[in-house]
């Protein structure tokens, strides 16, 4: 630990979790994933933690990866990325009451967590399919491919193409070494067209949506985020996203890609698949290592609105993910945005080699939009971040030990993930600052 205290371990043994929150009473709700690394069990938990430490199951079998859980209005809203992606409300009772289904899924990234709006609507973000448009090998690979009907990527508004066909390996062909052409927001083996256009749906992938808190009148609010995996509303109202950058992988690879905030705004274009940050992808700065330097996929850029720009670059492939705004009794750092870093998955997508990024915690000042380290030591991936309404200390849920491997597979151990408390968390606070 950085510093004269340590962080104090408050649950361990949990199963690749991704979720905090609190109801109004202080008590804590955890919830795993589901996914089956390491030998876990299949199927997302949600988990009361007791004052005494003692786990109370809330609700078992639901469809991984849960990626959500948020307390609100005397429930919790469960977000469920699996086949296919839905979000429930839960009483405490354990009652289930789904209020969407037949959500876009699986895929590279899922239904994500939601968030409650100043108008008392229900925000949510929904991951895209794929990587950068295309689907790939990198999706068989994942697992998701290999299920029939594949899923593929749909937009939010009416988008004309380009007609690029990458072409790969067939993985479902009876000839050894046949190939495939594939085009975009399309399934696997199906070629486009130049001029060809495609309807925006709702629901769709890459998006940001809302609805009623009982999951009726279901609208777009943003398209063009690639995978927003958290979302969250500012005291003075407006709605932050993360969004996780592209990665130098699949048919359709892009380098140096950096994980962006963005100010979520009502009709605004983030610009995925052909936009990073507002700059185009044909930039040089994102030419791949695993394959030629990546084309326009939308020939209607023009049509769309102007791609948004981000309120800050994270550094590359640090995997910013959830985030809270600390409370008046962090001390100099109100209103200041901590967020968890889960860190590189390489060497799966990016080449291995380098240094390690991520796999901390840092906080981000919304006066000038800069990042800085938080001084916390022994985490392994760090996927949730959290003020207790009681305490108005800092909790950091860690996801567990998870590392790719060289070659492909991963090296992942069930019931590592942990629940943290780092008291006293203004004392903490490095001085260096990394501007990004």
């Amino acid at each position: 630990m950085s510093g004269d205290t340590d962080i104090e371990l408050l649950v361990d043994g949990l199963s690749f979790p991704t979720s905090l929150t609190f109801d109004q009473e202080g008590m804590i709700y955890i919830a795993e994933s589901g996914l089956p690394f390491g030998g876990a069990v299949p199927g997302g938990r949600v988990w009361r933690i007791d004052p005494d430490g003692k786990r109370i199951l809330m609700a078992e079998h639901l469809r991984p990866p849960v990626n959500g859980l948020v307390f609100h209005d005397g429930g919790l809203y469960v977000s469920e990325g699996g086949h296919p992606g839905r979000i429930s409300r839960f009483e405490l009772d354990g009652q289930q009451t789904v209020l969407l289904d037949n959500l876009p899924g699986p895929g590279n990234y899922h239904t994500n967590t939601v968030a409650f709006g100043p108008d008392g609507k229900l925000y949510f973000s929904q991951g895209s399919m794929t990587n950068t448009g295309i689907v790939g090998l990198d999706a068989y690979e994942m697992g998701w491919l290999r299920r029939l009907p594949h899923a593929h990527d749909i937009p939010g508004y009416d988008i004309v193409l380009t007609g690029v066909n990458l072409e790969t390996l067939n993985p479902f062909g009876n000839e050894p070494g046949a190939r495939v052409f594939t085009g975009a927001f399309s399934p696997f083996g199906t070629t486009t067209e130049e001029g060809q256009r495609i309807p925006g749906q709702v629901p769709c992938t890459g998006a940001i949506m809302r609805c009623n808190p009982d999951g009726s009148e279901l609208e777009l609010v943003a398209w063009g985020i690639r995978n927003a995996f958290a979302i969250g509303f500012l005291p003075d109202g407006r709605l932050l996203a993360i969004d996780q950058g592209a990665d130098d992988r699949g048919t359709r690879p892009v380098g140096n890609v950096p994980d962006l905030l963005f100010e979520v705004r009502q009709d605004a274009w983030y610009g995925w698949p052909d936009f990073i940050g507002g700059e185009p992808i044909t930039h040089p700065k994102f030419l791949p290592t695993r394959g030629p330097a990546p084309t326009f996929l939308l020939g209607n850029h023009r049509e769309l609105p102007e791609p948004e720009k981000p309120l800050l670059h994270f550094p590359p492939h640090i995997a910013a993910v959830k985030f809270d705004v600390a409370p008046a009794t962090v001390r100099n750092y109100s209103g200041h945005i901590y967020i968890a870093l889960f860190g590189d998955e390489a060497p799966m997508c990016l080449p291995a080699g380098g240094p390690r990024v991520g796999r901390s915690v840092g906080r981000i000042d919304p006066h000038d939009w800069s990042l800085h380290p938080v001084a916390i030591d022994s985490l392994n991936r760090p996927i949730d971040v959290r003020f207790g309404p009681a305490d108005g200390e800092l909790y950091v849920l860690d996801f567990g030990y998870f590392e790719m491997r060289e070659g492909g597979g991963l090296d992942a151990e069930a019931r590592s993930g942990k629940l943290w408390r780092v008291p006293a968390l203004s004392q903490r606070i490095k001085g260096t600052n990394i501007r990004c």
